[in-house]
């Protein structure tokens, strides 16, 4: 990719509207790709992103383990829409910590030298150990048999 994504970002065309409250409307909220929409969809960022953190090691564990703990819940009481978000910050917890373990302090591109990418492989190896630490509990997540029928079942019918 020559220049990052966001640059033309069109929020009109985002599904994901940070004015609606995905629990009390549900059938508003699309699966979609990846992390979409992680950091918009309420009441569920607030409560998720509260403990997504990857700074280091042990950081990463007791996040990734409340956010698995959350997860579990939504689950259980039948959330699709939070089961999916909650899987969607361990998602998260990973890329973003190869992001900072690849590039030093997180970032890919040079916005003062026309989006050019930054040279790879100066980034922190704590952060490499943070992101196995999300990445195992995000395929605990997707590997649920319970929550693989939900999102089956809703992507189905909703998208």
């Amino acid at each position: 990719m020559d220049k990052p994504s966001y640059l033309n970002f069109d929020i009109d065309k985002y599904h994901w509207k940070a004015d609606i409250d995905y629990r009390t409307h549900p059938h508003l909220y699309k699966v979609g790709k990846g992390e979409q929409g992680v950091l918009i969809c309420e009441p569920y960022k607030s409560e998720i992103g509260k403990y997504w953190r990857f700074k280091d090691q042990d950081t990463a564990s007791e996040s990734s383990q409340k956010i698995y703990e959350m997860f579990k819940e939504y689950v259980n009481v039948g959330d699709f829409v939070g089961a999916d978000m909650a899987r969607k910050y361990l998602q998260m917890g990973y890329t973003r910590a190869r992001r900072y373990a690849n590039y030093k302090g997180g970032l890919k591109y040079d916005k003062h030298n026309s989006y050019q990418q930054l040279e790879r492989g100066t980034g922190e190896n704590e952060k490499a150990a943070a992101a196995n630490i999300f990445y195992e509990k995000w395929k605990q997540a997707e590997a649920n048999d319970t929550y693989a029928a939900m999102k089956k079942k809703w992507k189905h019918e909703r998208g």
